[in-house]
């Protein structure tokens, strides 16, 4: 009959030592004072709990050495001082990855947070007369250069802009739509739900593969307050299709004294079929068009960073400024200098693919990826000789649900290590620091050099080298 001493991995978890005798090592000494006493118990305990359940899953067959167990107690330290919304390499080719932080800001964004925004700042206080104002006054202005329209303004993003657009011009009224547009933006975002809670009175027509103009018109009626059409950004119907143009809702619209609005989502501000893309819809477009509002993203392929962007007729931004919700989907003075310098990028039409780092990695040359996968590969190589290094051609994505049906041409490192599975070796990435997102394929990490930012090649490597070298999660050695 078997005993708990003859169980190894009962044996194991006793060799652990306690929380007192690691906040006694000499290791920790100066951690503990920094860190404060709470802390360094806080991080001894997640630690040694971390252990526990990698010995009793049979992970991990020996106790760490007291050095061993400082560093990670101290990685321990560092991570949790560390604001959980953090810098990561991002390897995946996803060049909009949601769960990334979508879009990448410009150097000239954040610039301007830390100059403009270091202490006080002027938000809506008017300078000349010394009241208050629109906080987005300014930005409203450059949104109507860029996009052409009589008026602007920001909410806190585009599912806001749709819902307060509706709740505001169409409360209790018809919205006419086609049922093809009642889409699933994300989560629990769908057109048909949203239109209920906004209190529009759905009214949906033609089919889902195909609506004509003529349905719309046989729909209007004088319940009718709005058309609305919404592009179908993180999906596309092909095939046997028909759906009416922009041009002629607001005809229809016109004829009818009923205003138009075309939700375009991803927000493109400039024309991206020149880059081989399939044609996208812009507010510049939709404006010209004569849409009297017109809705999309701020952070996705506009660039910049989470927000809802309205433009349109005067008069309805004015009734969705005064609408009481306004106030609650407003957003505050990083979003408004972020997304403010953002858009003054495209003044520029000369540098603007080379300052907007989304607009850079969608456009840029496929000899330009190929170079910069090679500096990964060799930066592996150097701090990783054992590893199994190829490079070749593969597909980046948009991501967000930016052009769905488009890929981009780029090049991928593939890497496997002696040892390690895939699963572990992209966990243990994960777990470095910073943090690196790969994908998997065959039992190697494919490493996307689409999206792998200016210095980062160098950080893999040295990563990688760690990681094959034994060191724990965290980045610097002991002490380091």
């Amino acid at each position: 009959m078997s005993t708990d001493s003859a169980d190894p991995r009962r044996e194991l978890l006793r060799s652990l030592p306690s929380v007192n005798d690691v906040l006694r090592l000499e290791q920790l000494a100066e951690a503990k004072e920094q860190a404060g006493h709470a802390r360094t118990v806080n991080a001894i305990r997640a630690t040694l709990g971390r252990i526990r359940d990698e010995m009793a899953s049979g992970e991990v067959g020996h106790a760490p050495s007291p050095d061993e167990l400082a560093h990670l107690v101290l990685s321990a330290i560092r991570a949790a001082a560390r604001p959980s919304v953090r810098h990561v390499i991002n390897a995946t080719g996803v060049i909009i990855h949601t769960g990334l932080g979508r879009a990448v800001l410009p150097e000239a964004a954040l610039r301007a947070v830390a100059e403009e925004v270091r202490g006080y700042c002027r938000l809506e206080i008017d300078r000349e007369t010394g009241r208050r104002g629109h906080r987005d006054a300014a930005i409203g202005r450059l949104l109507c250069e860029l996009t052409g329209a009589e008026a602007a303004t920001i909410v806190n993003n585009n599912a806001a802009a749709t819902f307060l657009s509706l709740r505001a011009l169409a409360q209790g009224i018809e919205v006419i739509v086609s049922r093809g547009q009642l889409v699933e933006i994300g989560g629990s975002f769908r057109i048909p739900e949203i239109m209920a809670e906004s209190g529009a009175v759905l009214r949906e027509v033609g089919t889902t593969n195909r609506t004509r103009l003529a349905d719309y018109e046989a729909a209007v009626s004088e319940a009718t307050g709005l058309l609305l059409r919404v592009h179908t950004s993180n999906f596309r119907v092909v095939g046997f299709t028909e759906e009416a143009s922009l041009a002629e809702l607001v005809e229809l619209g016109q004829r009818h004294h009923i205003p138009v609005m075309d939700d375009i989502g991803s927000g493109a501000l400039i024309d991206l079929a020149p880059y081989g893309f399939t044609e996208e819809p812009t507010a510049p477009g939709s404006i010209r068009e004569g849409a009297d509002l017109v809705c999309f993203s701020g952070d996705k392929l506009t660039g910049g960073c989470q927000s809802g962007i309205i433009v349109g007729r005067a008069d309805l931004i004015s009734r969705l400024r005064g609408h009481p919700l306004y106030r609650a989907f407003r957003v505050d003075k990083l979003t408004l200098i972020v997304l403010e310098t953002t858009l003054g990028l495209y003044l520029d039409p000369d540098t603007l693919l080379e300052a907007n780092p989304t607009l850079r990695m969608m456009t840029e040359p496929p000899d330009k990826v190929a170079r910069r996968a090679q500096r990964i590969a060799r930066a592996i190589h150097a701090a990783c000789p054992e590893a199994q290094i190829t490079v070749s051609s593969a597909q980046a994505q948009i991501g967000s649900g930016s052009l769905p049906t488009e890929t981009i041409p780029t090049k991928v490192v593939t890497v496997r290590l002696p040892g390690w599975s895939a699963d572990e070796l992209a966990r243990r990435l994960r777990l470095s620091d910073p943090p690196v997102f790969t994908r998997i394929r065959d039992d190697r990490i494919l490493i996307d050099a689409k999206t792998v930012l200016p210095g980062e090649a160098a950080i893999i490597g040295k990563t990688l080298g760690r990681i094959s070298k034994g060191d724990p999660p965290g980045g610097s050695a002991p002490g380091g």
